[in-house]
This record gives C-alpha cells, structure tokens and sequence, in this order.
C-alpha cells in the first residue's frame, strides 16, 4: 500500500472538530452536535447529540437510549459509509489551506500576461519569433530574412 495523501475534504472535517455539525445519513436520519472526533473514512463522533427522524420526530440522546460504552452520555458514533452529507460550521471556510489554492482563473490570467509581454517583445521585430536586425541592415532597413 503507498502513501496516501488526504484531500481538502478530509481536511476541513478534521478542522471542524470541536465545532457543532450537521450529519445527515442515507437512511434520512439527521444527527446534530459537537464532533470530537473525525477520521479519514468520514467515521465520525458526535456529543451532546440531537437525532432527527425520518418523520421529523426530534430525539435527545441520553445515556438511557445508548449502549453502555466508553463514549459519555449523548454522544453517538456514525459511520462514515452511511454518510449522506454533513454541514459544517461557516467559519471553516477562512481556513488557511484554501489560501494555498491556485485556481485555474489564476493560473490563465497569469499566462495571458506572460503572453502579453512576449507579444510586446516581438512587436518590434520583422519576422516573429526572429531576433530584430542589427548592424547595416538595420541602418539601411534591410532584413537578412526575407
């Protein structure tokens, strides 16, 4: 197995720890709390945990309709193949890493103006591409590539 690198994604999620998320399952079932904890596979841990139903039945997690387990009370954990979608906090799109993005608008205007300089550069010459005349030729107007 080589190494693998994780995408943008990944990276918000792992950045939303902490914060209060949205997750919404294939089944219809939407969960919302504070994500502890977030893997790569979208596995994911939420505390002080509303669940909302199908039908719109609204449900508190408690310690009294969870299985005992290492996780307080309220909190849940959702695996990340039955992951519809999540909605994370607006706040993660100010994250540094989007930054670092060069876009593909970016990038083009970047090449026009390179284009544009070398069209300024060869605007003077007879043939383009070619290197402007120099000595008599160039005195007398005369081009040695015609």
């Amino acid at each position: 197995m080589g190494s693998r690198t994780i995408g943008i994604p990944i990276k918000v999620l792992h950045d939303a720890e902490g914060h209060t998320v949205t997750v919404e399952l294939k089944n219809g079932e939407v969960y919302r709390g504070k994500l502890d904890e977030a893997e790569d596979n979208m596995n994911v841990h939420l505390s002080n945990c509303t669940k909302t139903m199908k039908d719109g039945r609204v449900q508190m997690l408690s310690k009294a309709n969870t299985a005992p387990s290492i996780y307080p009370a309220c909190s849940v954990f959702l695996r990340g193949s039955h992951v519809s979608f999540m909605v994370l906090p607006d706040i993660l799109k100010n994250a540094p890493f989007f930054k670092k993005i060069d876009t593909k608008a970016n990038k083009a205007s970047k090449a026009g103006k390179a284009k544009q300089v070398a069209t300024q550069r060869a605007a003077g010459r007879p043939t383009p591409g070619m290197p402007a005349p120099r000595g008599r030729a160039a005195r007398e107007g005369k081009s040695s590539y015609n």
